[in-house]
């Protein structure tokens, strides 16, 4: 699986540029399946109507609306009582899964939950488009910071496909987001190296290699 892990969605051209170099083709030609199931058990966003505008493309963070050739929705809660045959076909035909943020311990249990997790390693040319939590996901560990619902085990572990740590939404002080001075707080407290992108940034993740693609500022903190 080909990772594009990104703070703020395709919001910019090089990042636009590289989900391109990634897909092999242009995003029109190109299809997708949406996973809002983030977003149920965040506080901010929740059920109601973000998760649905999220699906709608109405979001202000490009994900869902970069015309893609055709979007479907994968809802990770309901995959467990449905027969594999049923989504298992159409998720390895699609050519990326676009993933909301929200609260990042319940995508990683839903996606252990529905069997998404274990399908992974199948889909070497499927593209995940994370944003936010959505990026989190794949990680070894988020940090007290970024825990809100747990799962009845209690455990804060993420999935640990990549081998650091991700602090989104990075802005200047005084601006909606999360400063830099947080950011070190919270590195202070991961055990591994990390990545700090502010929402102009992403994290690639493809054919042996990992590098940045940003028009914003982002920092990479070594152990």
């Amino acid at each position: 699986m080909k990772l594009l892990l990104t703070s703020g969605g395709v919001s910019v051209p090089s990042i636009r540029e590289e989900l391109v170099r990634l897909l092999g083709q242009p995003v029109e030609q190109s299809t997708a399946l949406c996973i809002p199931t983030a977003m149920y058990a965040h506080p901010w966003v929740g059920m109601g109507e973000k998760p649905w505008r999220f699906v709608a493309g109405r979001e202000q963070n490009p994900m869902v609306d970069l015309g893609w050739a055709s979007m479907g929705l994968l809802e990770l809660t309901a995959l467990p009582s449905l027969d594999p045959d049923l989504w298992v076909p159409r998720v390895r035909e699609v050519d990326a899964l676009v993933v909301a943020g929200g609260d990042v311990l319940y995508l990683a249990h839903w996606m252990r939950e529905s069997g998404l997790l274990d399908l992974l390693p199948e889909l070497e040319d499927t593209v995940w488009v994370g944003l936010s939590a959505g990026s989190m996901v794949m990680t070894p560990e988020v940090g007290e910071d970024f825990v809100q619902w747990r799962p009845p085990s209690g455990a804060s572990d993420t999935l640990g496909l990549v081998d650091f740590a991700l602090f989104p939404h990075l802005a200047p002080d005084g601006e909606p987001g999360n400063s830099l001075a947080e950011a070190q707080d919270w590195f202070g407290r991961v055990s591994a190296p990390a990545y700090v992108l502010d929402d102009r940034s992403a994290v690639v993740v493809a054919d042996g290699r990992t590098h940045v693609v940003s028009e914003g500022t982002w920092h990479h903190w070594d152990r």
